[in-house]
């Protein structure tokens, strides 16, 4: 089968080759592919900054957004047959440590996990792979045209999921969510808050007659652009914050955030920044609020299946409440044969997705 793939640690590998056909097991699923999203971490692995092969193995095929159809289903699987869409989590557990033996791979303590198409298994930027249906997402037909947004979405969902979680110490009943960054991620997390009921106001640079700012209007959001306005103003103008979701890949952004919370105040960092920056930053101001203030910040990376259940129960409800605005998320829909565009000319668009099938 043809795949896309790059040799680790090497850098712009990223080519088209020939690669063995999955085998199908009597346990496993076979599914063709037909679309994969392409996010940061696929540049920053054929950049060389990290990645890893499977065994025995000198390249990794990559990619981890997917979005397929099944093909074929192995004598002993049930609940999956040919035509079904499906998404397929990304990370599969060490099977050694208890957060893993427990179903929380996400946060696996021994490091042992793998993940496809960034570390020991291979990714789905391929004609076909075969899959244990335990690690599989049924996607319904009214949300097939989204699929490939679930795995992003899962990060999300695990986010929100987590703030909820770590508010239940104290009787919390937020209000007013601000989503920093007008990308998928903070898209998606807007449209999280807005069915979880909270006010949502989505913070970008670009001004507000941009197409991030619109789409976050349809779904009854505020957009506010920090263009002229400093993050930290923001409280003076849309009153207390209760959640904040950082998804912009800025430190210097994180560390504005802090500042903003509104007493028992959450702050969810989403995106991972790269790079050695430092900068001047008011340490004893930060403290204090945090600590007068009974903050939470943490951080949040990667989701177990249970995410990526929540997020096609929340695409359901999604489609049917605000039609169509989801899908103006992908930007860029690519032939996967003209992938190396994408990662030499990355573009001004929302989210690109490759074409395969």
């Amino acid at each position: 089968m043809k795949a896309i793939v790059v040799k680790p640690g090497e850098k712009d590998s990223i080519h088209l080759r020939d690669m063995p056909d999955p085998q199908l097991r009597p346990n496993q699923v076979a599914v063709k592919m037909l679309r994969v999203g392409l996010c940061g971490t696929d540049g920053e692995i054929n950049q060389g900054l990290y990645g890893q092969a499977p065994p025995n193995s000198e390249f990794l095929i990559l990619g981890h957004e997917n979005f397929g159809v099944v093909e074929e289903v192995g004598k002993k699987v049930k609940g999956f047959r040919a035509g079904d869409f499906v998404v397929a989590t990304v990370r599969r557990p060490c099977g050694k440590c208890w957060n893993c033996t427990h179903g929380e791979n996400d946060v696996c303590t021994s490091g042992e996990y793998t993940e496809r198409g960034i570390k020991g298994q291979h990714g789905y930027m391929a004609q076909y792979y075969v899959e244990d249906p335990r690690f599989l997402n049924k996607i319904s037909k009214p949300a097939a045209e989204i699929g490939v947004l679930l795995e992003p979405m899962s990060v999300v969902q695990k986010g929100i999921d987590h703030s909820f979680r770590l508010q239940a110490r104290l009787a919390w009943k937020p209000r007013t969510a601000v989503i920093l960054g007008a990308g998928p991620i903070g898209l998606l997390a807007a449209a999280v808050t807005r069915l979880r009921g909270l006010r949502t106001v989505v913070v970008g640079r670009e001004p507000a007659g941009d197409h991030r700012a619109q789409i976050a209007q349809k779904m009854k959001c505020e957009y506010f652009s920090v263009e002229n306005i400093p993050l930290t103003d923001m409280p003076k103008h849309i009153g207390p914050i209760d959640l904040a979701i950082e998804a912009t890949g800025s430190s210097t952004v994180v560390f504005a955030a802090m500042q903003i919370l509104a007493p028992n105040g959450v702050l969810c960092l989403l995106s991972v920044t790269g790079g050695y920056k430092t900068q001047p930053v008011p340490t004893d101001q930060i403290n204090q609020k945090l600590v007068l203030g009974n903050n939470v910040v943490f951080g949040s990376v990667n989701a177990n299946p249970r995410h990526f259940q929540m997020g096609v129960k929340d695409f359901v409800t999604l489609q049917k409440k605000y039609p169509g605005v989801l899908r103006q998320l992908i930007t860029d829909r690519l032939p996967w044969a003209e992938h190396k565009k994408w990662f030499t000319e990355r573009g001004v668009g929302i989210k690109s997705t490759l074409e395969i099938s």
